[in-house]
């Protein structure tokens, strides 16, 4: 019997804050459906990150997106996926990158999985400071998504490279690992990871590299 679709829900969320010689709170939330099917998977996701110190923001970062994957023959896929935000600490008012091609699963287990991808993707980063020029650009989508899946622990890495056709020296790296967890209660996990979003074109006075280091607690449920 062939198996039915089924779709998984996680919400994440941590707080951390200090007084003294410094005043700092950071919040950050996300949430996560999956729908899964032997034949296809689809997920939609979103999340908000901010800090402020001093009273000067670090973070003020939103993303929201989508991704479907079609399994049409044995280890090979194809995908579409769309994901847009803005991030106003990098002075990015709204920024979208839309891609679709093929997939191929090098590791194809029930608990393990490594799925390398292949595409085409239109990038665009619109910037709040009129000095900075706008990114309207095609170019490539390289991505590659592991996950493992052990006996009380759960491992996830995650790539994205997206360089442009008319100068592939102008390109977005992102990159997440985390390390998951289950608490008393198996509905709450503890996943601790790490994020590096890299811009190679930033606006001006904009740092390259943003490194987030995360503890987070997910609520899981279906």
């Amino acid at each position: 019997m062939a198996q039915e679709p089924h779709w998984s829900y996680e919400a994440t969320a941590d707080i951390a804050g200090k007084t003294g010689n410094a005043e700092q709170l950071g919040t950050s939330a996300a949430f996560r459906a999956v729908r899964k099917h032997l034949r296809d998977t689809l997920q939609f996701y979103t999340g908000y990150d901010r800090q402020v110190t001093d009273g000067v923001k670090s973070a003020d970062q939103f993303k929201a997106g989508l991704d479907y994957q079609n399994n049409f023959a044995g280890r090979n896929s194809w995908y579409v996926r769309d994901e847009g935000g803005f991030d106003r600490v990098k002075d990015v008012e709204l920024y979208n990158v839309a891609a679709a091609g093929f997939g191929y699963d090098f590791i194809k287990a029930p608990k393990h999985a490594l799925t390398g991808r292949a595409g085409l993707s239109f990038r665009y980063e619109g910037y709040a400071n009129p000095a900075t020029v706008d990114v309207k650009s095609l170019g490539l989508d390289i991505g590659l998504n592991h996950e493992l899946e052990m006996k009380n622990s759960k491992l996830v890495n995650r790539l994205s490279y997206v360089p442009s056709f008319e100068d592939f020296s102008n390109y977005r790296f992102v990159h997440e690992s985390f390390y998951e967890i289950p608490l008393t209660n198996p509905a709450w996990k503890l996943r601790m990871g790490v994020n590096n979003d890299y811009n190679s074109r930033p606006g001006a006075g904009i740092q390259k590299l943003d490194t987030t280091y995360f503890t987070r607690l997910v609520l899981l449920w279906k």
